[in-house]
């Protein structure tokens, strides 16, 4: 299997009133977090990433018109956890994530890649960055007042 390559996406699913979709890793029971992935190749746009993730993690389609990915056009560099280092080349320590968020319907259908995720939950704000267990993702929540006001 390829190295993974260490850039990534985050993208912050949520609703007009602020509520943010979390997903619970089937990996590792009790770590949720927003949806995430890697670019398959090096020169993946960072949006073809975002939708393709989104849509094998969720099942939501971001079509550009009713369903718009955001790119906050925000970096973070992080420390890949020891636990998952082996996916990378040797000496690979750290990834570069990229935020975007996206607003949805809060009835939206979601629909979990099982082998990546086991349940998912809607959460006010605080709880939501509150429960995440990347203090990136937390970030991002906290800050979505500011790049999506409120309704």
């Amino acid at each position: 299997m390829p190295h993974k390559i260490p850039e990534s996406v985050l993208v912050v699913i949520h609703t007009a009133d602020l509520e943010v979709l979390l997903i619970e890793r089937a990996d590792r029971p009790g770590f949720w977090q927003s949806v995430t992935g890697s670019l398959d190749r090096p020169d993946e746009p960072l949006l073809e990433t975002a939708t393709r993730e989104l849509f094998e993690e969720t099942g939501i389609a971001a079509d550009g018109e009713r369903i718009v990915l955001h790119d906050w056009h925000l970096s973070n560099i992080y420390e890949i956890y020891e636990t998952w280092r082996h996916r990378y080349a040797p000496g690979v320590t750290h990834n570069t994530e990229h935020v975007f968020s996206v607003c949805v319907p809060r009835d939206i259908a979601i629909t979990l890649a099982p082998r990546e995720h086991v349940q998912y939950a809607w959460l006010p704000l605080l709880a939501a960055a509150d429960r995440c267990f990347s203090s990136s993702n937390a970030e991002a929540i906290l800050q979505l007042r500011h790049h999506f006001p409120p309704a």
